[in-house]
């Protein structure tokens, strides 16, 4: 038996590997849905193994006759050269290795906290292994982004005295409309009271309290539960829940209280009624079913009822931006064609690309940069590689057209010439001529060859090209039109 003081200390080394492991696993940055709920779902684990493992150390500090035990064993005086505790120790070290040879001084602790460490798809045996959160969720739920109460929308409409029967959409609506008031709480007495009602309603809880657990692994929901059930036993002890109370018997016009019939669930105002009905065989048929049912009174279950709709209420404030998610998500199925639904469940069905090695292919992004052998010196690509030299002759890019306009700047290929015109480098050479960049002085590269040209269609009458002012026309307040040279003697004279 080992000591007790090692038991405690190797509890307390224990809790606080975890802490680090706790830590890091909190810290790993959320890449998607995934990783982040398989994180929670660690971190969760960790703190459970945490708890026991603080229980446990606190049941060895209360155990205070085996610690004045060991106190007295490690405190009594022997013999100077008395070593036979020592070797009884030993022997059974030597012992427990001798049967475990392969064991570990850290026994399977390490291996539990290296469970908790590995990140998923560091190793290509990891991509092959199915993830056991995923079998947590229903294809509807997408791993925990949406609920699926396709179930309890069926179970809904199946209530007798509900109404009309709402849309699944509409069903969505009605349990976030409990963010401001009691879940269902427009709904009828003759409904709410009903078993079909109670059943519901347990299954609504229970599926909602499981959701919880399984995509918030961190969320401390039984304390909420805990808080809830402990309102909502003052409330009812106080007759403050609005909407629950039993029906009391029903008065007649003379003052007399009604006749209740629990086979019926009905009041009678008159006792004749009352006595007629019993013959009828729809009372005959109430009673019969009455005795046989092992359902509990009536009283009990308007309290079922009330309980777990105040607990599913609380439960529907904390999912509220799930519940959101989820009719979202609802509606952009709906203005989905057939066909689109198809291709999307094929794309859930086909499993996810493995993680790349971002380090690894930044590495050999490098190595080819450094490879690019280019010894003709051809422009680069898209790909930024070398294009080949057949795309190379093809488009002239070896041949070199000079520009004196735009201050002698060399262009390679024709293509790359003839765009260079509508360009801002040649229209600033023109406008520093004092030429327009029109399509006249197209193909004209010589700043002698554009001013001849200039010259020459002056002679010609084309002046338009120099007499913009007269061509350009304003207007001015009074609706009169000037060209642009009248326009601004006149409002240089104050005339307009």
């Amino acid at each position: 038996m080992d000591s007790l003081l090692e038991l405690q200390r190797q509890t307390h080394e224990e809790i606080e590997r975890f802490d680090t492991a706790l830590y890091t696993v909190l810290s790993r940055p959320p890449l998607n849905q995934e990783a982040s709920l398989q994180n929670e779902h660690k971190a969760s684990q960790i703190l459970d193994r945490i708890t026991a493992r603080a229980t446990a150390l606190n049941t060895l500090y209360e155990d205070e006759d085996a610690r004045n035990a060991e106190s007295e064993s490690l405190s009594a005086q022997g013999k100077a050269n008395d070593l036979s505790e020592f070797y009884a120790r030993l022997g059974k070290i030597q012992e427990h290795y001798g049967k475990y040879p392969d064991s570990t001084p850290g026994g399977g602790f390490d291996l539990e906290l290296a469970s908790f460490l590995d990140e998923p798809g560091q190793e290509e045996e990891d991509y092959d292994e199915e993830d056991p959160i995923a079998l947590l969720f229903s294809g509807e739920e997408s791993y925990g982004r949406y609920l699926d109460l396709y179930s309890n929308h069926t179970a809904f409409t199946n209530i007798k005295n509900v109404g009309k029967r709402p849309t699944y959409l509409q069903y969505l609506d009605l349990l976030i409309a409990a963010q401001s008031q009691p879940v269902h709480s427009d709904l009828s007495k003759e409904a709410r009271f009903t078993k079909d009602y109670e059943n519901y309603i347990k299954e609504l809880h229970t599926y909602l309290l499981s959701f919880i657990k399984k995509s918030q692994p961190l969320h401390n929901v039984e304390s909420e539960q805990q808080r809830a059930d402990e309102e909502f036993k003052k409330k009812w002890d106080a007759n403050e829940i609005a909407g629950w109370e039993a029906e009391k018997p029903k008065t007649d016009a003379n003052g007399g209280a009604g006749i209740w019939c629990a086979a019926c669930q009905k009041h009678y105002s008159k006792q004749t009624v009352y006595d007629g009905h019993l013959t009828s065989k729809k009372h005959i048929k109430a009673s019969q079913k009455q005795a046989t049912s092992d359902a509990p009174p009536t009283t009990n279950r308007i309290v079922n009822s009330a309980y777990y709709t105040h607990l599913t209420t609380s439960l529907l404030v904390t999912l509220a931006p799930v519940l959101n998610e989820t009719k979202s998500n609802v509606e952009r199925k709906f203005s989905l064609t057939a066909r689109e639904r198809e291709q999307e469940l094929t794309e859930k069905a086909q499993p996810p690309p493995p993680p790349a090695n971002t380090e690894g292919a930044a590495d050999e992004e490098e190595e080819e940069e450094e490879r690019i052998y280019n010894p003709l010196k051809l422009p680069l690509g898209w790909d930024g590689k070398p294009i080949p030299y057949w795309l190379y002759k093809l488009h002239g890019l070896g041949v070199e057209y000079k520009c004196e306009i735009c201050s002698d700047h060399v262009y390679m290929g024709r293509k790359n010439f003839d765009r260079h015109f509508q360009e801002s480098r040649h229209a600033f050479g023109m406008r520093a001529l004092g030429l327009p960049n029109t399509k006249h002085f197209h193909e004209i590269t010589r700043i002698e060859d554009a001013l001849s040209l200039a010259e020459k269609l002056k002679q010609e009458g084309r002046n338009e090209i120099f007499e913009q002012e007269t061509m350009e026309e304003l207007e001015d307040d009074e609706g009169n039109v000037y060209n642009r040279k009248t326009y601004e003697d006149l409002k240089k004279q104050g005339i307009i």
